[in-house]
């Protein structure tokens, strides 16, 4: 048999939620998603430049979930240029250019950001 006996209130878990209640997410999300934007513009690798000032993004709001969607619309062909720039590609002569990890790193700190952001903001007192 097992027995547990618990002390105290949830005064410091209610307190906790009712922050996390209070911020404005909605502005929040667009200020590091157009981060991501800019970060990804100034990352991407310019020949044109037509990449770089492709990018844009989309906030997506479900039940449980919001999502940021960054999204580049440069295609030739129907392919799009951002990815062939990242994974590579296949030539026309049968060559191959290799892809350049750009997304990743130009990413990384937005969501490091972010995640710093919301955690000051819920244990803020």
């Amino acid at each position: 048999m097992v027995k547990f006996t618990a002390r105290g209130n949830w005064r410091k878990t209610d307190n906790f939620f009712k922050r996390a209640q209070k911020i404005d997410f909605d502005s929040v999300l667009e200020k590091y998603a157009q981060k991501g934007v800019e970060a990804l513009a100034d990352a991407t690798p310019k020949d044109t430049g037509l990449t770089a000032a492709s990018w844009s993004y989309t906030i997506t709001k479900g039940t449980n979930v919001i999502t940021i969607s960054w999204t580049n619309s440069n295609f030739n062909e129907g392919v799009p240029i951002a990815l062939i720039l990242q994974y590579g590609h296949g030539t026309g002569n049968g060559g191959y250019v290799t892809g350049i990890d750009y997304i990743n790193p130009a990413m990384k700190p937005i969501f490091d950001e972010l995640e710093q952001y919301i955690i000051r903001e819920v244990n803020a007192k």
